[in-house]
């Protein structure tokens, strides 16, 4: 038999669980959103958001006090030492598959809500996920600073994904509990 104050250690580590098992299937759900936007042609308009996506992490690093710029997408990140890493943005490290991940959560999700319920959990959900992608790719940029490039690489790889993961669980509970209506018939 459980205790009340049991109950947050026991949801976690089901969550925990749920992600460990969720990871293969999402990683190779990415590979195979990035075979198919490599033959739609995505690729080109998705790259025009990696500059952007640079001048953000970049700002983003300089609040936590990590010396960084950005010219287009390429970054230079430098260590204590003063010795600078350089990194690129592709179009496939920005994070859309994170948003195609978020849009199937939603198309699920908003079923039956009111319009303005649908307005706050995709605006929330939209907000959340690039930020995100910018922490993602901000973790990775100071990886490959403090740890080289193998760290950087396998975090991006692995643990990006993981924090996607991570998130969309985590904005699915926070939306249930507190954007969501708790009866289904006050929704329209």
């Amino acid at each position: 038999m459980t205790h009340r104050q049991d109950l947050p250690q026991i949801t976690l580590l089901v969550a925990c669980c749920l992600i460990l098992v969720a990871l293969p299937f999402v990683t190779t759900y990415n590979d195979l959103l990035t075979a198919g936007a490599m033959r739609l042609g995505v690729a080109g308009p998705l790259q025009s958001v990696s500059p952007i996506e640079a001048r953000m992490v970049v700002a983003l690093l300089q609040l936590f006090g990590v010396h960084a710029a950005a010219a287009g997408s390429q970054l230079v990140v430098w260590d204590a030492s003063d010795r600078a890493a350089n990194l690129f943005i592709s179009w496939n490290c920005i994070g859309w598959q994170s948003l195609v991940l978020l849009g199937a959560s939603l198309g699920v999700g908003l079923r039956g809500l009111s319009r303005e319920a649908r307005i706050q959990i995709v605006v929330i959900g939209l907000l959340g996920t690039v930020l995100v992608n910018v922490l993602r790719v901000a973790l990775v940029c100071m990886l490959a600073v403090a740890a080289g490039r193998t760290a950087a690489l396998i975090f991006h790889d692995y643990g990006g994904t993981l924090m996607t993961v991570g998130w969309l669980f985590a904005f699915w509970l926070a939306a249930e509990r507190w954007l969501l209506p708790n009866d289904p018939e006050t929704s329209a």
